[in-house]
């Protein structure tokens, strides 16, 4: 009998607040509000979606905002982030890293700051009831102006030691150029932050390199294109910059055409650090169980692998080391323990 994955202690450091709202969650508030959802986000859904061309990501981000638009009131982000560790606690997560760009909020829960606060809050409260550790990463959108993105640098800064724990970069890379954003994440480096910028998802592993080389990565989100380039996963494997793979996204996506197209086991095999993450269940389908069900049942990881993913994802969080400590020793009692 395979050992159980939800028992097994992990960090989750790919996961997008608004894509992390339960599907019922959902439905209830835009009922609540009188809000017309499309069929994809209703009774077709999970959304059938290929983000490889401009329209298939303009559907995709359409659909996002219209689930960002059930978010009105204080108490529906105190909800949400209530429903993510809970849902996360269920899969064994005992970190989490969720990433929020204030802009899409500011206007109406007081501006960057008050939104920021009240997300800080939230996490803190949803943390203590589920008995999990949360932290925020501020992540800039790379199709607004990069002065819009120093500005969020500046601001996750303030709030570096106090909940907040990295800088990001996301949306549609084919948009903005890395080095465009290199000043913004001069500052939040400066100030104690990880840099956490997607790239290499949908375009190529340059997409990759530019992250390290312009922004300083210290991981980034997705990276599987570097998977195409030896000399570069060769890189990452040497200075175990870690790639936040998501697999059921970059099928969701059409990054891959089915998932045992996406090269967790070429990265895993090269020595590149990797930490699972489920991107936006909300859109996709799935949480983060799911993908160490993948890695295990598709792409053929063993017990004693599977342990080193966790592990993986464990040493490229931002967790205090007590805490790291902890997890780690509750990885190796997962793998030594006998089972029930």
């Amino acid at each position: 009998m395979p050992r159980p994955l939800h028992a097994l202690p992990k960090a989750h450091l790919h996961l997008h607040f608004t894509g992390s709202m339960r599907h019922a969650t959902l439905i209830e508030l835009a009922r609540e509000q009188g809000l017309h959802l499309p069929d994809a986000l209703e009774q077709d859904w999970p959304p059938r979606l290929r983000a490889t061309d401009e329209r298939g990501w303009f559907r995709f981000q359409r659909l996002y905002d219209i689930a960002r638009s059930v978010l009105t009131r204080p108490d529906h982000v105190y909800r949400l982030l209530r429903e993510t560790a809970e849902d996360e606690a269920a899969a064994g997560s005992r970190w989490l890293e969720i990433q929020v760009d204030p802009s899409g909020y500011a206007q109406r829960f007081g501006g960057l700051t008050a939104t920021l606060e009240l997300v800080l809050d939230a996490v803190e409260r949803a943390a203590r009831h589920a008995g999990i550790g949360i932290a925020v990463i501020v992540a800039a959108n790379r199709t607004r102006h990069p002065l819009d993105a120093n500005t969020l640098a500046r601001l996750a800064t303030q709030y570096a030691g106090r909940g907040v724990v990295g800088f990001g970069l996301s949306n549609d890379e084919r948009r903005g150029a890395a080095r465009e954003f290199e000043r913004a994440f001069r500052i939040a480096k400066r100030g104690g932050l990880l840099a956490t910028p997607h790239g290499g998802e949908l375009m190529g592993p340059r997409s990759v390199a530019q992250c390290v080389d312009d922004l300083g990565a210290d991981r980034v989100g997705h990276g599987v294109r570097a998977a195409e380039d030896e000399w570069l996963m060769g890189r990452l494997a040497d200075r175990q910059i870690c790639c936040e793979v998501c697999p059921t996204s970059n099928v969701g996506l059409g990054v891959a055409e089915d998932a045992a197209d996406v090269p967790v086991r070429r990265l895993f095999d090269a020595g590149v650090p990797i930490a699972l993450g489920s991107d936006d269940p909300l859109l996709f389908g799935t949480r983060l169980l799911r993908q160490y069900e993948l890695a295990r049942d598709v792409y053929g990881f063993s017990d004693p692998e599977v342990a080193e993913l966790a592990r993986q994802s464990v040493r490229s969080s931002a967790a205090p080391e007590s805490l790291r400590k902890e997890l780690l020793k509750g990885v190796d009692d997962w793998l030594a323990g006998s089972l029930q």
